[in-house]
């Protein structure tokens, strides 16, 4: 929006000066204020005897001299003393009126305006610069209004339509704005602000490619428009031209290095683009351009959270809601950034003060849920999952948590529906499993001389637990069952009763269309009701593999043979608190006399078996299983196991080996259920939960300890 001071009046010489030289008006043009200033000074005596229009005129001069030479109170002054001179002239109050809304003073350059406005009411400048004035103070239908004054007088006048354009974009008068846009182009073709402006209405009306086309337009009128290329920049981002966004935006930057919109843009482009450290970088180079810059305090959050610096990534949204301290946004990936971190009650806080200023956001409401149900208080996590679907119906995360927490309380006929949601979340591998597999999904229809997939998506232990339900789906009459699973689970579950066939993964795809549908085994319980007629102990070991570990298992000394496993799969999203720190952790048992310890352990503190401590006796086994039928005929022999949370406590269980499972005090997976010490997926079974020991596993192991010499007694 420019508003524009009328041009200095002509006029003859001045008073007490010669025709001779260049007058000061023209000095004054030519901005030689000095000079100009000192031939006027004369006729600014209030004693000289000057007429009034010459002293009026040389009052004006002087004030234009006096800005440009940076005194900016005694232009005032002198504007000041000619409307005290004489309340009609016009140009003292332009150009005051000017000066003072440049210095940010819009209340007393809108008296002004109004004031030359009132004295020239034909004057379509007069008109315009006021409503420009009244649109900063946010006075947006006076300065319509003033707009159309202005276009009353001059229909043709460029500047009045397209600061009306801008009125109206201001008012989100969408529609209207474009038409103002496109009646200032048909007036000016080549207005390259007009065709920019145009571009961010219909950007905002969704109209992607009719805005990128206004934005090149503008460029092609101005190619260097630093602003245009930005805001081409953008809408490329939202095409998903990550790219040519990239490289307009760093146009942008080069013609104008100090823009610190377009610097904060080019950090969120290449945060699209997956390259982290660059986005960084940007969002440095924004901020050292501009400080505050709330909205790129957020944007590097995002991106320092991304590499899991939680430190960094909590000062610079704390530093975004020190400038903008009700944003919901920032108020949210603050709260993720604190849950990350475990600091569940301060997450819940911020949570809840996200909720205070707004309570219609299902993303918070679920991370709200989430972080509840992390601290076991899980009414209110309830509450908040069942409020973030109240608000998104179709909302699949907040579904599959209150799924999860459901079946954790054993409440199975409403959780397993709420479970299928996990399917409609693109970042599951569930959500692939549908696009991939061309045969239909089963949903509980007849299966009668049918071929069925199952088809594995989820984790080891989930198959082994959920392996009970393949005799049951036989039992309805298929006609063929194929699983589909990873390779160390082929000769397990090949052994089951009822499986005819076991492939991986890829072998079943490329034969997807020959199936008449495919499951999976954890959409079964859904469809099979009566979850207490499964039986829990389903597996046999393969006799051959028992009689091949038996020798190795003998040789150990007489005593209870206890298996042992201490660290599951590092890339399970808790692995961090559901496995031990190392294999010291349990030297606690080594203390129990007439046991003999077995590792079973295999991948991620392997090596830990293969040397143990000093002191700590133990046969390892597990770095020479193939697989998990090799396991299953270890664990067959075995008299206890004694494991975190992985995929042999359901091995064990499934075959009948007492297993005892030691879990974490958050992030309890939901099989494991809440408050108990059983399990009725595995009656027999033994649990230990951590409980007032801050997550340190020195106090679970020492209670394991304990009960394992009682279990040693009592044999």
């Amino acid at each position: 929006m420019e508003t524009r001071p009328s041009d200095l009046p002509a006029h003859g010489a001045e008073h007490g000066e010669e025709d001779s030289g260049p007058s000061a008006e023209a000095l004054c043009r030519a901005g030689r204020f000095a000079e100009a200033l000192t031939r006027v000074t004369p006729a600014l005596d209030a004693s000289a005897d000057v007429p009034q229009p010459a002293r009026l005129h040389a009052l004006n001069i002087a004030a234009v001299c006096l800005l440009g030479l940076g005194r900016i109170g005694d232009a005032e002054a002198c504007w000041r003393r000619a409307i005290g001179l004489d309340a009609g002239f016009a140009d003292a109050y332009c150009h005051l009126g000017t000066m003072l809304k440049g210095l940010g003073r819009l209340a007393d350059a809108e008296t002004l305006y109004r004031q030359w406005a009132a004295l020239c009411p034909d004057r379509a400048e007069a008109h315009n610069n006021h409503g420009a004035v009244l649109q900063e103070l946010g006075r947006r239908d006076e300065a319509e209004a003033a707009y159309a004054r202005a276009l009353a007088i001059r229909p043709d006048y460029v500047e009045a339509r397209y600061n009306l354009g801008l009125a109206l974009q201001a008012a989100r008068r969408l529609p209207e704005a474009e038409a103002a846009y496109h009646r200032v182009l048909a007036l000016h073709p080549a207005h390259a602000e007009s065709h920019n402006n145009l571009g961010n209405v219909l950007r905002e009306l969704g109209r992607l490619p009719e805005a990128e086309a206004a934005y090149r337009q503008a460029i092609a009128i101005r190619p260097h428009y630093p602003l245009a290329l930005n805001n081409l920049a953008s809408v490329l981002k939202m095409l998903g031209r990550f790219g040519d966004a990239e490289a307009a935006c760093r146009l942008a930057v080069a013609q104008r290095p100090a823009f610190a919109e377009a610097c904060n843009n080019l950090g969120t482009i290449l945060e699209k683009l997956g390259r982290l450290a660059e986005a960084e970088a940007a969002y440095r180079q924004a901020l050292a351009i501009r400080e505050p810059f709330a909205a790129c305090h957020y944007n590097l959050g995002i991106v320092l959270h991304a590499q899991n610096r939680l430190a960094d990534a909590e000062a610079s949204y704390r530093r975004a809601l020190e400038l903008r301290p009700d944003d919901v946004k920032t108020l949210n990936n603050l709260g993720s950034v604190l849950q990350a971190g475990g600091r569940a009650a301060e997450a819940i806080a911020v949570y809840r003060r996200a909720l205070a200023c707004r309570a219609d956001l299902p993303e918070t409401w679920y991370n709200l849920g989430t972080m509840l149900k992390w601290l076991d208080r899980l009414d209110e996590s309830e509450a908040a999952y069942r409020q973030a679907v109240a608000l998104r119906v179709d909302y699949a995360e907040a579904q599959f948590g209150l799924a999860t927490l459901l079946l954790s309380l054993g409440r199975f006929e409403e959780a397993w529906p709420l479970y299928e949601s996990r399917y409609a979340m693109p970042g599951f591998v569930h959500h692939r499993s549908v696009s991939i597999l061309r045969c239909p999904r089963w949903r509980g229809e007849a299966l009668d001389g049918r071929s069925l997939l199952v088809w594995q998506e989820d984790g080891l232990g989930d198959m082994i637990q959920f392996g009970r339900y393949l005799a049951q789906l036989k039992a309805r009459g298929v006609a063929r069952l194929t699983v589909a699973c990873m390779p160390a689970l082929h000769r397990l579950l090949g052994s089951v009763a009822g499986v005819d066939e076991v492939l991986d993964h890829d072998a079943a795809q490329a034969r997807a269309l020959t199936f008449d549908c495919w499951t999976s085994l954890l959409g079964v319980p859904l469809h099979l009701r009566g979850e207490a007629t499964v039986p829990a102990v389903y597996l046999r070991p393969d006799a051959a593999l028992v009689e091949a570990w038996r020798a190795r298992l003998e040789a150990l000394a007489p005593g209870r043979r206890v298996g042992l496993v201490w660290k599951g799969n590092p890339r399970h999203h808790n692995d961090a608190n559901r496995s031990l720190p190392s294999l010291a952790a349990l030297a606690p048992l080594w203390n129990v006399a007439g046991v003999r310890f077995v590792s079973l352990q295999k991948g991620q503190g392997e090596h830990e078996a293969q040397s143990p401590p000093a002191g700590q006796p133990l046969l390892h086994l597990g770095s020479d299983a193939a697989d998990l039928a090799d396991t299953a005929a270890i664990v067959a022999q075995l008299d206890l196991v004694i494991c975190v949370d992985t995929s042999v406590a359901h091995l064990a269980a499934s075959l009948g080996t007492p297993c005892w499972v030691m879990l974490p005090a958050h992030d309890v997976d939901w099989r494991w259920m809440h408050g108990r010490e059983d399990s009725p997926w595995y009656p027999g079974g033994r649990l230990f939960r951590q409980a007032g020991e801050g997550g340190a596993w020195a106090g679970l192991v020492g209670r394991v300890g304990r009960a394992l010499g009682e279990w040693v007694s009592a044999r």
